[in-house]
């Protein structure tokens, strides 16, 4: 199974790509997650990326296209992966195609996790008091509803065209969202 999980910032898609990753043995791949682990180990990716990140930017497609084409050429991945935070533009979009294609497999489909604004606003608050994220500051975290809506929301209308979105109310306790996930996936065939 080969899987995109889509959403603003603090839907839940971290939380929600590793449940399901681990339900269908594939690996849930974050680009957020590689970004932090590399700027708490201070690698030159981890400099690049931290700067942007402060500012609630993104990660250039240079940088990130490459940290993700060789992620999924890793042996774990060879059956199949969910991507968490990839694409985030429709230039990621093409580029991710030609992965894809490259390996003879195609994109089995894309969840999109709706949540109420105000609720987002709510969860990334908390998660910054919590886990201390200094990226989760207030200013950063409208720039990324802003940057969400300018540059990935296109992305949405894309997969629902080549029929491969599906769209999950991501509102509700872990469990509930989670059996909407799995129910929205039941008849999705694997690549």
């Amino acid at each position: 199974m080969r899987l995109i999980f889509m959403g603003p910032p603090g839907a839940g898609k971290g939380t929600q790509a590793q449940v399901v990753a681990d339900r269908f043995g594939i690996p849930a791949i974050s680009t957020g997650d590689i970004f932090r682990a590399n700027v708490s180990q201070g690698t030159e990716l981890g400099v690049e990326a931290k700067r942007y990140m402060d500012a609630g930017e993104y990660v250039p497609d240079t940088v990130t296209n490459l940290m993700v084409r060789n992620r999924i050429d890793e042996e774990d991945a060879v059956k199949g992966f969910l991507l968490d935070g990839y694409p985030r533009t429709l230039a990621q979009v093409d580029e991710l195609d030609g992965m894809i294609n490259y390996t003879g497999h195609r994109l089995d489909a894309v969840v999109c996790l709706r949540v109420d604004a105000d609720e987002l606003v709510r969860r990334l608050s908390s998660r910054a008091e919590t886990e201390g994220r200094a990226d989760d500051t207030e200013d950063v975290i409208r720039r990324r509803q802003e940057l969400y809506l300018e540059q990935t929301q296109p992305l949405v209308e894309v997969y629902r065209k080549r029929g491969l979105l599906c769209e999950v109310d991501g509102d509700g306790e872990v469990d509930e969202v989670t059996q909407r996930i799995l129910d929205a996936l039941r008849d999705v065939q694997e690549s």
